[in-house]
């Protein structure tokens, strides 16, 4: 959350005393940002890894945020730090994959400004129903017809505006020609908030923010985006399975360095994520929050950092959507 939560490797140092370490520049820190405000998937994933990985770099590993802008913020700046692998973007691929095609200007260029680290893990949305819709509504094909019946409350919330839980909104709305209106938030906290207030009817949500209060009977999942069943919810159907075929992706956590980092840091790194994320404790981290491990070498995430940027031109140019700010 801030500089003072961190989590302090050097005097670990010792345990790996015989592997090599690429130099990270003059600090004692290394610094993975996030772009979203505190208690996401980020806070979920990242900070359990870097406790994971106390003791492998010499450097401390530090959690912090820049929010705003939906993750812009925190890219830019990463973009602008030094390339040795100090400051670290951790992001949903869409902060790169996405927004450069639903944002009229962004400061930095997805393929050119980031050297890809790591590959955390995979997630999906959920399309969620609250209290503020009718407890008789349980699938998606009975909110279609309430929305219909009443097109002033067909409003949806997401964490924020141009993000791949927007889109999957608006594939929605087109394939069943509604009206849905789009609530933007400043993540996804202060949606839950207000998902769980009744304060607006459904959102689409990272399904980790979303399965305790799932579980627990308080919201209802609907659909998932993923193109088959997630695992962690197997009663709750895919979009694909209910005639949205143009409904059917996941998403994927990142850490990113700017450009120009050395290959040996970025290898460094690398190596040192992939081998604890098949560790324990890592292992139930993704378990109770409903996630998969990625895990990728630099080569792979960059091609799969690609094929993701090319998707998402389709999608939005099928959408209509026109880009903002």
């Amino acid at each position: 959350m801030h500089r003072r939560d961190f989590l302090r490797t050097g005097a670990a140092i010792g345990t790996v005393a015989a592997v090599s370490f690429p130099a990270f520049g003059q600090g004692n820190n290394i610094v993975v940002w996030s772009g979203f405000p505190p208690g996401g998937l980020g806070d979920q994933v990242s900070r359990p890894l870097m406790e994971q990985l106390r003791g492998k770099f010499p450097q401390n590993l530090i959690y912090d945020t820049k929010p705003g802008a939906a993750g812009r913020i925190a890219a830019d700046f990463v973009k602008r730090s030094a390339p040795n692998g100090e400051n670290l973007l951790q992001c949903p691929a869409g902060v790169l994959t996405l927004h450069p095609h639903v944002f009229k200007k962004l400061n930095y260029d997805p393929l050119v400004d980031f050297a890809p680290v790591a590959g955390i893990c995979n997630f999906t949305f959920v399309f969620t129903a609250g209290p503020g819709l009718p407890a008789e509504i349980k699938s998606v094909a009975d909110y279609v017809r309430w929305a219909k019946l009443n097109p002033a409350q067909a409003n949806y919330g997401v964490p924020s505006t141009g993000t791949s839980l927007h889109m999957a909104g608006m594939l929605l709305s087109r394939a069943a020609g509604l009206d849905m209106r789009v609530i933007p938030y400043k993540g996804g906290g202060p949606l839950l908030t207000d998902l769980l207030g009744g304060q607006v009817p459904v959102s689409v949500n990272v399904v980790s923010e979303v399965l305790p209060h799932i579980r627990s009977g308080k919201l209802r999942a609907l659909a998932v985006t993923s193109p088959s069943r997630w695992k962690a919810m197997p009663d709750t159907p895919t979009f694909v399975e209910l005639g949205y075929k143009d409904i059917s992706f996941t998403e994927w956590l990142g850490w990113f360095a700017p450009s120009g980092t050395p290959a040996a840091n970025v290898n460094a790194l690398n190596a040192a994520v992939n081998g604890m994320l098949d560790s324990a404790a890592m292992r139930d981290v993704f378990e109770r929050n409903a996630l998969e491990p990625l895990g990728e070498t630099p080569a792979k995430l960059t091609a799969r950092l690609k094929t993701d940027y090319d998707y998402w031109a389709r999608v939005v140019k099928s959408t209509g959507f026109t880009p903002e700010e």
